[in-house]
């Protein structure tokens, strides 16, 4: 009897962990997909009934990727979201997460980059067996400028650079190291 016990709690441990990581997983596939401007990858971390409001704009989700995207091409080169405190409350099929975000935002004139820190506050919602963002809204807590011309300079020269399409280096496997004169560099 204390055995099944046991092993009862253990499952419903064993549960709660992987729902955790997975909706944790989920947030963070979303915000680099938007950093590579994957429409198909972002469409599928929304369900379908999905709604994002970010600042006075609420979008349904079927119309979200390619709102988000046009949204940065707009006015910038680059971006890179940051996944970092993340707080999950569980309830069954439903969760309610807190991830803060740090966003790196370079401007299409190349010469500032700003920094833009908030929060997304998401209702997720598992169907099946699968963990997706309901509703999404965004805070901005705190904005910073600086120079952008660093990226520029003979410290960065060969880096690869990020591309917004899926000829980033990320999509490719297996990862290996290439000749340096391969691929989009700085």
């Amino acid at each position: 009897m204390i055995v099944d016990e046991e092993l009862e709690k253990l499952r419903a441990t064993v549960r709660h962990l992987k729902d955790r990581q997975d909706i944790l997983d989920c947030i963070q596939r979303e915000s680099r997909a938007r950093d590579r401007q994957d429409v198909e990858m972002i469409a599928s971390c929304w369900w379908e009934d999905g709604v994002d409001e970010h600042g006075a704009i609420i979008t349904a989700a079927p119309d979200y990727p390619e709102r988000a995207n046009f949204g940065h091409r707009r006015g910038f080169l680059q971006t890179s979201h940051n996944i970092t405190n993340h707080l999950c409350e569980l309830d069954g099929d439903i969760a309610h997460c807190e991830s803060y975000v740090i966003g790196g935002l370079a401007w299409k004139h190349g010469k500032r980059t700003s920094i833009a820190f908030g929060r997304y506050l998401d209702r997720m919602e598992r169907r099946g067996d699968e963990w997706r963002i309901l509703t999404r809204r965004c805070t901005i807590e705190m904005t910073c400028d600086g120079d952008a011309e660093w990226v520029n300079s003979d410290a960065i020269k060969g880096f690869l650079k990020g591309l917004w399409s899926r000829k980033d280096p990320s999509y490719e496997r297996p990862f290996v190291a290439r000749d340096t004169n391969e691929g989009v560099r700085w």
